[in-house]
């Protein structure tokens, strides 16, 4: 599935592989945050963190007509603020697409899935 933007000169198709790599270099930039996950967190491997290249299996991308939505799912590091974490990742994440893609989001969901020791 594809986003799709209308503009005045047509249409512009995004697939979801591209939005997931900035969306994924943005959540994997900040403090606290040890990786990136699965979203079928249980069901494919519990110790698995992703790496680049993988990233559209951790963050996924919905739209409902104009309103395009974003969930990521993330492991941080033990000893951090989980919420501040979030807000940080919601920010940077929301910047960046709206900065590289040039449509904004309206929601960013973070799922934190689970706390590891370093």
């Amino acid at each position: 599935m594809a986003i799709n933007i209308q503009t005045l000169n047509g249409e512009i198709s995004l697939e979801n592989d591209v939005i997931a790599t900035i969306v994924g270099a943005a959540v994997t930039d900040n403090y606290g945050v040890v990786g990136m996950v699965s979203k079928h967190f249980f069901r494919d491997n519990l110790t698995d963190i992703l790496k680049k290249e993988n990233y559209s299996r951790g963050v996924l991308i919905s739209q409902e007509g104009d309103n395009i939505s974003v969930d990521v799912y993330i492991v941080v590091s033990y000893g951090t603020k989980i919420s501040v974490i979030c807000q940080n990742i919601q920010q940077a994440v929301k910047y960046n697409v709206e900065q590289l893609l040039g449509f904004e989001l309206d929601y960013v969901h973070v799922h934190v899935q689970g706390v590891t020791i370093d």
